[in-house]
């Protein structure tokens, strides 16, 4: 007999019920006459469709031993908007013969139409399948008859060989969900690490035991974990800007194969300790392996950079020389097709050839340097509870020259030294030391990024603006700014005419540009129309904005607001008012953020000859919490309303 499953399950909690919303049928796929005639969701007024009840089963089956998953769920199309929802799209894995299977495709479509309940069965002809790629076939139908206020019940049916990755049931989508219930079952032959993901909460977190589920013959019998989980209420997951990839968010539970245990007493470790797994990667070809060959980077650098005695300069010139010498081909690969005699012969190379030929090169000078794993911001968080290799995408080289810690990516050759791409900002990676044991290490962007603006503005006879702009830029706002103007001097004047089209720019002239400076300085010149009503004439001094709206504008935030980076902007204005009496000025303004993170000033003076105007803003934080999204959203909206709104009231004397 096999033990009842164990398992390793992360942040699983339970929560008191939640009122279903008044009206819909939650509880059940029966369609009422209420689920058709109600065309909103009273929690979510914006929700195009919305899930009203669906259901998941998984569990091995007893003569197969294939894994089966049955799914049905009930939806509601509010309006036009939701159509989209009416074609659903079904993923198959699969590799040779060994293949995932989709059957039992049901769907009805339900409509009101005068006053009478009308059902449209989905015509098994209507079910398309489509080769995506070499391992995934795509299987695709339309519901019929779809209209505004429609209600679809449909199911179906999965059958997988793929034991090691069960399956995972999500909770959270795009549009709200009423009620979502999960009913797994897993045969105690099968270990997993079970992760729920996301920041909402199970209404249900229930486990039964279920004795000789499955049965092998002459082999013996494994019990089942029977579980439950439900969530309710569940809001729809909407994109915005400031986050990483909604797969660190979506609420869901995944699985990862720990442990098999064979009916004849076999027992296979899927999930390793992060000292085998180190151990497996000093030995694998594409990481451990490249990182050994030393003899291929002998005589690469010149003579006056291996003679170097001071350290970060000599780690600065190698950085160069990999930086401008090698390019980057835009694949991530970090453990496939991992050659760094193949980018030495080519010049062009993957993530992993790159950063491990830039590591190879510093420790055969002498440096301390160390390779970490990490995952991109657009791939998800890697898992720290167990490893899992595939979570990482991306290689870096970490430096440490007297107690000071540098992280060196060689992909971009405007990033100045200690600069990872803005990809790589996604808090943590996993420091390889193949000697002592590898560790978590925190990726953090320095804190000296900012827009820094002075401008000088007076007023010609014929009542334009006429003006002259500073623009200092330090870290990833210098990062934008430089790329745009090696790339085409002229790109960066025409950006600017292209986002402010009612001034002229002239004169654009960057300060000695170099592309792995961490600043950026230009200057330029403008005309601009001032508004006359009457003997008055109104002037906006913010002739360059940060912000044209504000980019927070969900009813609630249910995942942190992450910029990546700590930022501050920052405006001095000279206006020259010689011939002209002050009429009026705005008012003086300041808030900050709870705890310090973040502080807003605005102040307008008066004095004789000009009028001098100041306005900074700062992110104290490069990622704030979901309880701050109510302070930041009224943060950006005075940000983008001082520099709308703002207007200086002058008259000629």
């Amino acid at each position: 007999m096999v033990s009842f499953l164990r398992f390793i399950a992360v942040l699983l909690f339970t929560m008191p019920l939640h009122a279903q919303s008044v009206g819909f049928n939650s509880e059940g796929f029966e369609v009422t006459k209420q689920d058709l005639e109600l065309n909103s969701y009273d929690k979510d007024s914006t929700a195009n469709a919305m899930i009203i009840h669906e259901k998941g089963k998984s569990f091995v089956d007893r003569e197969t031993f294939l894994l089966n998953s049955e799914i049905k769920k009930k939806l509601k199309i509010f309006n036009r908007n939701g159509f989209e929802k009416a074609t659903q799209t079904i993923f198959l894995y699969g590799k040779g013969t060994t293949k995932e299977t989709v059957s039992d495709i049901k769907a009805t479509v339900y409509n009101l139409e005068n006053g009478q309940v009308t059902q449209t069965k989905l015509d098994k002809n209507a079910i398309f399948k489509e080769q995506y790629n070499e391992n995934n076939t795509l299987v695709k139908f339309t519901f019929p008859n779809i209209k505004e206020g429609s209600v679809i019940v449909y199911s179906y049916t999965l059958e997988s060989p793929y034991m090691f990755k069960y399956k995972s049931w999500y909770f959270q989508e795009d549009i709200p969900k009423l009620y979502s219930e999960y009913r797994p079952s897993i045969p105690g032959v099968w270990e997993y690490n079970i992760k729920l993901v996301g920041g909402q909460k199970l209404h249900t977190n229930t486990s039964t035991l279920r004795q000789n589920c499955l049965q092998s013959r002459g082999a013996g019998a494994a019990d089942c974990g029977d579980y439950l989980y439900i969530m309710k209420d569940i809001p729809a997951f909407i994109e915005e800007d400031f986050m990483t990839t909604k797969e660190n968010y979506l609420a869901r539970i995944e699985y990862e194969l720990k442990v098999l245990r064979g009916f004849d007493g076999r027992v296979d470790n899927y999930t390793k300790s992060w000292k085998t797994v180190d151990i497996e990667l000093k030995n694998d070809k594409n990481i451990g392996r490249q990182l050994k060959k030393t003899s291929i980077v002998k005589g690469l650098v010149s003579d006056e950079i291996t003679k170097e005695t001071d350290l970060l300069v000599k780690a600065q010139a190698i950085y160069d020389y990999v930086t401008e010498t090698y390019t980057w081909n835009n694949e991530y690969n970090i453990f496939n097709n991992v050659s760094i005699k193949d980018l030495v012969e080519t010049k062009s190379g993957n993530v992993s050839a790159i950063n491990i030929l830039l590591h190879n090169l510093l420790e055969a000078n002498g440096l301390s340097v160390k390779p970490v794993l990490l995952s991109t911001r657009n791939n998800g968080f890697a898992t720290k509870v167990y490893p899992v290799i595939s979570d990482f995408n991306y290689l870096i080289a970490q430096v440490t020259i007297d107690n000071q810690t540098y992280m060196l990516d060689a992909t971009d050759n405007y990033l100045s030294f200690g600069q990872l791409p803005y990809r790589c900002l996604n808090q943590y990676g996993r420091l390889l030391d193949f000697k002592n044991g590898g560790s978590w290490v925190e990726i953090n962007a320095e804190d000296s990024n900012y827009e820094k603006y002075r401008v000088s503005l007076e007023i010609n006879e014929d009542a334009q603006l006429l003006g002259k702009i500073k623009a200092d830029l330090i870290g990833y706002n210098a990062l934008r700014a430089k790329k745009r103007y090696f790339s085409n001097p002229e790109n960066s004047l025409n950006d600017y005419i292209k986002q402010y089209p009612a001034t002229e720019f002239s004169n654009y002239t960057p300060k000695n540009p170099q592309k792995k400076e961490s600043n950026f300085t230009e200057t330029f010149e403008i005309e601009q129309s001032t508004e006359r009503i009457g003997d008055n004439i109104y002037i906006n001094p913010f002739i360059i904005t940060s912000f044209d709206e504000n980019p927070l504008k969900l009813q609630e935030r249910n995942y942190p607001i992450n910029f990546g980076y700590k930022f501050a902007y920052i405006v001095s204005v000279q206006l020259k008012t010689k011939n002209y009496d002050v009429v009026s000025l705005p008012e003086p303004f300041s808030i900050s953020l709870p705890n310090n993170q973040g502080t807003l000033v605005y102040s307008v003076n008066k004095n004789a000859d000009d009028v001098t105007v100041f306005f900074k803003y700062n992110f104290k934080a490069a990622i704030y919490e979901p309880g701050y999204y109510e302070f930041l959203k009224e943060y950006f909206a005075t940000i983008v309303d001082i520099q709308k709104n703002s207007l200086i009231v002058l008259k000629k004397k």
